[in-house]
Parts: structure tokens; sequence; C-alpha cells
């Protein structure tokens, strides 16, 4: 929005922003609800490898299993993260807090939804490529949340535009390079036939993960439309539906089906 936008401009434009809102919520929402009611129990072990009674004997323990991941559960409450995320900022009262947040050229709200959803999906993702260590899992869980919170970081101390430090998106670059490169190797280090569907999630997701932190890089560059800083949370909402939608369905046409 430019800075001789007038009142009632301002107004219309957040009006369709939270039409825009209240629709995505509820695409998320009845995806959500559609693909709990017609998927199956798959789940997939999350092991832990403990060192033996004489560890000096470098016997090779047997792995042990911690707990199992139900994948149709964790597709849907990552799908529900993000409709309620927009369904609440939809709402009166806390779409005068997002207005406000907005306003300032921040939205504390995408992040935290953002911090529990993509950690959950990237934990996903893992556990398609053939990590399911415990310590791994946990360890892909944190460290795609701390790239999450650099995030949030930089909105809540520096501004788009010139003269911004860059440091906490460079921070948070790196905190996200490193799951992503985890999981490249365990993808095409395998030596069994890896179905071409976790290929295709890889590759789509790992596209649409970055996409984020560009999207993120032109609004802090001030490049073209990015200037406003309402274009880009357009940007962040169509991208965060493509990326949970692609995954959802995805997993649900390969190995969800009932």
């Amino acid at each position: 929005m430019g800075a001789t936008a007038t009142t009632p401009d301002k107004a219309t434009r957040y009006a369709r922003l939270r039409r825009f809102n209240l629709g995505v919520g509820l695409i998320h929402l009845v995806q959500g609800i559609v693909l709990l009611a017609l998927a199956n129990d798959l789940t997939l072990p999350v092991l832990a490898t403990f060192l033996a009674d004489d560890p000096i004997q470098q016997q090779q323990a047997t792995p042990e299993l911690i707990f199992e991941l139900p994948i149709a559960v964790l597709v849907a409450v990552f799908i529900f993260f993000a409709a309620a995320d927009h369904l609440l900022m939809a709402l009166p009262g806390i779409k005068d807090w997002y207005e406000r947040q907005l306003d300032k050229q921040e939205n504390y709200a995408r992040w935290i939804e953002y911090s529990i959803s993509s950690s959950i999906m990237i934990v996903l993702i893992a556990a398609f490529v053939g990590i399911w260590d415990l310590a791994a899992v946990v360890a892909i869980f944190a460290v795609n949340t701390s790239m999450i919170l650099f995030g949030l970081l930089w909105e809540r101390t520096e501004k788009p535009g010139k003269g911004a430090d860059w440091s906490a998106f460079w921070y948070g670059t790196f905190a996200g390079i490193v799951p992503w490169g985890i999981l490249g190797y365990y993808l095409f280090a395998a030596t069994g036939e890896v179905p071409g569907f976790v290929y295709a999630i890889y590759g789509f997701q790992l596209v649409l993960f970055w996409s984020f932190a560009l999207n993120m890089a032109l609004q802090y560059a001030h490049v073209g439309r990015w200037k406003d800083y309402v274009f880009g949370e357009y940007a962040y909402i169509i991208l965060s539906l493509a990326a949970k939608t692609l995954l959802a369905w995805l997993i649900f046409g390969n190995v969800l089906r009932s």
C-alpha cells in the first residue's frame, strides 16, 4: 500500500484480504476433514538405538521402536493449523489486530503457524525418505522451527527497505539448508528403488519452501510490487496453500487412500 493511499482505499484492500483469508481458511478446513474421512491408518516408525551394556565391544545395538507417526493425522494437523490461522485472521477483533500488524509490516501469527505446520511437514518428508531415528526427527523439527523463528525475529527487529540488517535472514537461511541437505542425501543415496512420488514430494516442496525465503527477500529488498507489504502477504498465503495442498494430496494419493 502506497503512502498516498486514502482511508477508504485501505479499508477496501483489507476487506478484500479478509475475504481471501476466509476463503483460504475454509479450503484448508475442508481439505483436512475430507482427508481424515477418506484416509487409511498408515503409520511410519520412529526408532532409537541405545548403547549396549558394554559399548567398548562395539556391538551393534538393535533399534527400538519408540512410537509410530500417524501419517493421516499429521497431514490433517498441518492443514488444520493453516485453517485456524487464516480463519482467525478474518474474525472481528483479531482482524483489527492483524491489520495493525500489517500496517507495521509484520505478521507474527504467520510465523507462529509456520513454526508448527512447516516443521510437521518437513518431518513427514523426512519419514518418507527413510529418516526414522528419533534424534534426527527431533533435530529436523527443531532446526526448521528455528529457521521460521529467525523470520519472526527479522520482522520484529527490522523493517523492509534500505538499511535493514539481513543477519537474521542469513541465519535462518543457514538453518533451513541443513534439513533439506540431509533429506536430499538420504533420498539420492538410497540403494533401493525409491517410489517416484517421494522424489516429487522432495522436489516440489524444496522449491516451494525456498519460495517463502525469496518472497521475504523481495519484500526487504523493496523489489517491484514487493514494496507493498500486503502484496507479499498475499504471496505468503498463496505459497502456503500451494505447499500444504500439494504435500497433502501427494501423500494421500500414493499411500493414504483407503
